[in-house]
């Protein structure tokens, strides 16, 4: 068979991209923007809601992949998991990445457009955070941070959307956005912290050979403590948000199950192996899933 009918299809490459056959990426940014879709509704929020947060939440985060492939392509191919990502490889070029980025963010901009004002103005500082992230690990010590951050956007984007009335202006969004969404979005942004640490021990001895700053190298041997600590942080913020927010018993027994998995991770990452911490990032949304799940069953049992 010749190297021609080998070679994937324009269609594939596209997909390997936007990382299609790994939903562990959108399904990590999914969880935490419905429960705060839930919280913000008192309850399910409706099928108009649902859909495009659903959609958005796969569509930037697919729009994120081809960015960040692009400003990390000189660094992924001196990485064994990544060397052959399609614009790294050479198998799509920088244009074509960034304009199928771009398409991918217009359609979750005009996903957003049928929401409201609160939530339309919230999206532009979104975008630049996740334009942002990307080159964060060239200055950060932590730039874990500023995916944090990124990820966790969807929590106030959903109380705006929930919440924000009709009004265009930027004093509406305090109104919309009340403290507990931001509280929500800290925890969670420990929860990054988190996974994404697990992440980048994968992946130390390559970044340190590269001279890139990721969360794993500025904790050294603390790392593992770390992790769950951030964990820790993270559901603690949570639970006691969700007890203030009237949640009750069943809620706590999804926050249990999350603290369940999280005792599993640290089994899986205490002894520093890359198959170890990668199987533990990999499975976290499962994580998400249990607080979701505590949220969406607790308010609908009411």
């Amino acid at each position: 068979m010749s190297s021609e009918a080998l070679a994937p299809t324009r269609a594939a490459l596209y997909l390997d991209l936007i990382r299609w056959n790994r939903p562990a990426g959108w399904l990590l940014l999914l969880w935490p923007t419905l429960s705060a879709l839930w919280i913000a509704a008192d309850g399910f929020p409706g099928w108009h809601l649902l859909i495009v947060f659903v959609l958005g939440t796969i569509l930037m985060r697919s729009a994120g992949c081809c960015v960040n492939d692009v400003a990390d392509r000189d660094f992924d191919r001196h990485v064994k998991r990544t060397a052959q990502r399609p614009v790294t490889a050479g198998l799509l070029s920088v244009s074509q990445a960034l304009q199928f980025g771009a398409l991918l963010a217009l359609i979750a901009f005009m996903l957003v457009l049928t929401t409201s004002p609160a939530a339309i103005l919230l999206s532009f500082a979104a975008l630049v955070i996740a334009l942002l992230h990307p080159y964060a690990k060239r200055v950060l010590a932590m730039p874990q941070a500023v995916l944090g951050v990124a990820f966790s956007f969807g929590i106030p984007m959903a109380f705006a959307a929930v919440q924000g009335g009709t009004a265009w202006s930027l004093s509406t969004i305090p109104a919309a956005v009340p403290p507990h969404a931001w509280g929500l979005l800290l925890g969670n942004l420990f929860w990054v912290l988190a996974y994404d640490t697990e992440y980048a021990m994968v992946d130390r001895d390559d970044d340190l050979a590269l001279g890139m700053k990721t969360s794993a190298i500025t904790l050294g041997r603390l790392d593992v403590a770390a992790v769950m600590i951030f964990y820790a942080l993270y559901l603690a913020i949570w639970a006691w948000l969700g007890l203030r927010l009237g949640l009750g018993r069943v809620y706590l027994l999804g926050v249990a199950a999350a603290a369940a998995q999280v005792l599993w991770h640290y089994a899986l990452i205490r002894g520093r192996t890359r198959e170890g911490c990668f199987k533990a990032f990999r499975l976290n949304h499962w994580v998400g899933f249990a607080l979701f799940a505590g949220v969406a069953l607790d308010l609908a049992l009411r």
